[in-house]
């Protein structure tokens, strides 16, 4: 009997939540195009600075191992 009621009470929690979910979808305020393209452009560019940058350091840390392999070898 009680596993029976919390199968009742079960189904009727999944229905809540998918009303409320539904809900709250309403209230989303979704970008435009224009602006998912305007941040999309900005995730790049910024990807591609950190990217170089670590490009750089990596540059920069190879050249001073080879130059201390250099003086000591």
């Amino acid at each position: 009997m009680a596993e029976e009621k919390k199968e009742k009470k079960e189904k009727k929690d999944h229905g809540k939540w998918f009303r409320e979910l539904r809900s709250e979808l309403k209230k989303v305020v979704w970008p435009t195009p224009k602006k998912t393209l305007k941040d999309t452009g900005t995730v790049l560019l910024f990807s591609l600075v950190v990217g170089a940058c670590i490009w750089i350091f990596d540059y920069a840390a190879i050249s001073a191992v080879h130059l201390l392999i250099g003086l000591a070898g």
